[in-house]
């Protein structure tokens, strides 16, 4: 059974079992088994619960071998290979967090002592008779035991901060005691939640008498008779009369299946308890099962999310429903298919707020939201007017229609659902970018291309603190898109229109966005289309000869995770889109936003290390058609090469195609596929050609948020109360900040002062609160700029202290 959430008490205490035989390959042998004694029996009311976690742990005791349970030498035994107690089932193995060169062995036996101690085993000479068998294992094996080689208790491991979880956990024999009852239910918690969180008697006790009712019901939906099983007699029958009388419901009486019923039909009380389970339904795993178990109500005409969205059934019936109206808009005309797109999605759109689609359960109707931008954005042509005409249009909204079909692939997964959903595609994207791209096309071979060739591009001038990021493929939407991913974390960012070298190579595009271009010549054609260094003759293949360029020119190269001296001009290359985009296919759509969040992170670790900006640049962009782009039939017997939308042409050879100049070199020519058109087939993923998706990128300029509008760093450090006088200090952008005092810390009505103070210019202020009633009841300190924005926010206890 493996772990739902891995920030658990229990997946913690499962790791750090496992890596106690954490071990060396290269200096150590691997220990033969974990022993874990437990002198006071502490851990012993979980030890059912963790061997579901992991299958070789087994428990010296009484021989039960269904139990994986048994004496001394029977664990010999199980050690030696001579016995396989494990039942069928069985989990996969977990691995802890190791430090690097380390290993754990798979599948390690753990050997749970309940009644040892480590002193125990060590004493051989006076060693019970039934340890005996076990005590040289702690030669051969390890011991799951403190830094002091103390054993661990369960105090020891939620208080520790080396090797346990570092939380705050009260000292006082109250709190032990509680601590030990309420273990059971302590390994469910998340430990996000409880650091920062005073854990005393008071929380242990909670846990213990089910504080919170709704999450109780949840979890006993969720696990049934181990939930009962693992609640004491007292325990299971204040539950059950807290059901009775919230919820008219016996769960003892009604069972699973009614209660998962009523959660289905949220109606009255019960619609609490389904709110609380849509706000983490990936804690309760087993209810939709449980749900679809119950016999759901009659489907009606009218019936809708508000009748039935609590049956996951009655999604996959719609989710079917919709899968069929797709499959069917293939054979339709495009502006058809768009109005048709459109109207269906009015009908599948409220299915997108429900718990089933956060499951992952609705993905149709999740990708319906995009067709139905799909269906809009390509509505409106870009095949007419000026060359700058076309080029506003798409800047403005026509790139939306690529970004559009990026994510509505992203979220499908079944080739079923991918089927219907790239249909969709290709019958309103397909004409709308072949259109396009085939009116560029003409408006270039009477006007040219309107970008620069070598010799008329602008040299690139150092600008010190300044590193150029390249990144291979990054397409306008996706350049917009990681735009936007940077000004949420309060980036400044700068947009630049320019037009990739032709053709929309690698080879020939990325030399072209360098700061060294000057310095690269196409004297002759290649048939991989890479100009050389202009003083040497030596090719740019392999990206030796650029990097000496760039450094023989005073560019600091950094490697994917160098920082460099941030004074300096640097050229870092970082992110390749490209290379995922020719191994993926259409799945590159499922794996962009994961390339951008490191391409994110990468720009944010610059800007931290001083960098002023980071001025993000590309070399061309894509098509991407689910499916497969168009084919177009070039003779091998005319080309020197042949790739997806561009081909090198053999000195001499007569063709149809239409001649493009290369950028390095206009006197030398090359063929580029007409349209949309690939020269191979089955290409879902090409470049090379000449379209708007291809050939119009977007530079970023990216700098750390230090406007106008940036929200300052500021920390508040020190809060003391002096009778009903509260003083703060604190540290940071401060400028401009005033402190308040209020009940509700996003109400400005609800304040306890009779004003904001501002802060002094050494950190500092101070207010008074009038209402001597209030003292003792807590409240947030906050403070907010001159818009009256919440910066930072505590809480307090007026005229006691921080909390």
């Amino acid at each position: 059974m493996p772990l739902n959430n891995e920030q658990t008490v229990l997946s913690r205490l499962v790791k750090a079992i496992l890596n106690a035989a954490a071990y060396n390959p290269e200096v150590q042998a691997a220990p033969a088994c974990i022993l874990w004694p437990d002198k006071d029996r502490q851990w012993e009311a979980v030890i059912s619960r963790l061997q579901k976690e992991l299958p070789q742990l087994y428990v010296l005791g009484d021989y039960s071998p269904e139990n994986r349970t048994g004496p001394a030498i029977w664990l010999r035994c199980v050690l030696a290979g001579t016995v396989s107690p494990e039942p069928e089932d069985q989990s996969e193995s977990k691995v802890g967090d190791v430090p690097p060169k380390y290993s754990v062995p798979e599948n390690i036996p753990i050997f749970y002592l309940p009644g040892v101690s480590r002193q125990d085993l060590r004493a051989i000479e006076s060693c019970p008779e039934y340890l005996r068998p076990l005590a040289e294992l702690q030669y051969r094996g390890t011991i799951w035991s403190q830094i002091n080689a103390k054993d661990w208790t369960i105090f020891a491991f939620l208080k520790s901060d080396q090797g346990g979880l570092g939380l705050d956990v009260a000292q006082d024999s109250a709190t032990r005691n509680a601590m030990q009852l309420a273990l059971y239910l302590l390994m469910d918690e998340d430990i996000d939640l409880l650091k920062g969180k005073h854990l005393d008697k008071d929380f242990f006790n909670t846990l213990i008498t089910g504080g919170d009712p709704v999450r109780d019901l949840l979890v006993w939906l969720d696990q049934g008779d181990t939930f009962r099983e693992s609640r004491g007699e007292n325990e299971w029958k204040a539950f059950v009369e807290v059901c009775k009388s919230q919820l008219a419901f016996d769960p003892e009486n009604d069972g699973v299946l009614v209660g998962s019923s009523r959660l289905a039909q949220r109606k009255g009380p019960w619609q609490p308890v389904w709110e609380r389970f849509c706000e983490a339904p990936k804690r309760y795993p087993n209810i939709p099962l449980h749900i679809r178990k119950c016999k759901m109500p009659e489907v009606t005409l009218v019936s809708d999310v508000t009748t039935h969205g609590g049956w996951p059934q009655w999604n996959e019936e719609q989710e079917g429903t919709l899968r069929q109206d797709l499959q069917g808009l293939g054979k339709l005309a495009p502006h058809v298919c768009r109005k048709r797109i459109i109207d269906v999605n009015k009908m599948h759109r409220d299915r997108r707020s429900l718990v089933w689609a956060e499951l992952g359960e609705a993905p149709l109707a999740c990708a319906m939201e995009h067709l139905a931008i799909l269906a809009d954005i390509t509505g409106e042509a870009l095949n007419a007017g000026t060359i700058d005409d076309i080029t506003t249009g798409y800047r403005s909204w026509g790139w939306r229609a690529d970004d559009a079909v990026l994510r509505a692939l992203s979220c499908v997964d079944k080739h079923a659902d991918w089927k219907a959903v790239a249909g969709a595609i290709r019958t309103m994207y397909l004409p709308w970018i072949e259109e396009s791209a085939r009116y560029l096309q003409g408006l270039v071979e009477k006007a040219g291309y309107p970008g620069e060739t070598a010799s008329t591009h602008k040299p690139t001038h150092k600008v010190h603190g300044e590193c150029i990021l390249f990144v291979d493929g990054l397409r306008f939407d996706i350049a917009r898109r990681l735009a936007e991913i940077l000004e949420l974390k309060g980036c400044v960012v700068e947009e630049n229109i320019c037009w990739a070298a032709l053709p929309t190579v690698t080879a020939t595009g990325k030399p072209a966005v360098t700061p060294v271009r000057d310095k690269i010549h196409g004297e002759e054609a290649t048939a991989a289309f890479e100009p050389g260094v202009a003083e040497t003759g030596l090719s740019l293949k392999g990206g030796n000869a650029l990097k000496k360029l760039l450094s023989a020119a005073g560019w600091e190269i950094l490697g994917k995770s160098e920082s460099g001296d941030s004074t300096a001009s640097a050229w870092c290359e970082f992110g390749d889109i490209d290379h995922e985009g020719h191994d993926r296919g259409w799945k590159l759509a499922r794996h962009v936003d994961v390339l951008l969040g490191e391409i994110c992170d990468r720009i944010e670790q610059l800007l931290g290390a001083g960098w002023k900006t980071i001025r993000v640049v590309t070399d061309h962009g894509w098509l991407l058609m689910p499916g497969g782009l168009p084919k177009t039939d070039l003779p091998a017997s005319l080309v020197e090469s042949k790739w997806g939308r561009c081909a090198a042409i053999k000195p001499g050879a007569v063709t149809d195609e239409t001649l493009f100049p290369w950028y390095w070199n206009p006197s030398q020519y090359f063929a580029l596929a007409t349209g949309i058109s690939c020269y191979r087939s089955g290409e879902e993923y090409a470049h090379g050609g000449l379209s708007l998706q291809e050939c119009l990128t977007l530079g970023l300029t990216v700098s750390s948020g230090t406007g106008k509008d940036a929200v300052p760093s500021v920390e508040i450090t020190d809060i003391a109360w002096k009778g009903l006088r509260c003083t703060v200090a604190v540290e940071g952008e401060f400028s401009g900040l005033s402190l308040d005092i209020r009940t509700q810390p996003g109400n400005a009505s609800s304040s306890v002062i009779v004003s904001s103070k501002a802060l002094k210019e050494n950190g500092t202020a101070s207010v008074v609160v009038e209402n001597e009633e209030l003292e003792g009841t807590l409240a947030a300190l906050v403070l907010i700029d001159d818009k009256g924005n919440l910066v930072a926010q505590v809480e307090t206890e007026i005229g006691g202290g921080s909390t």
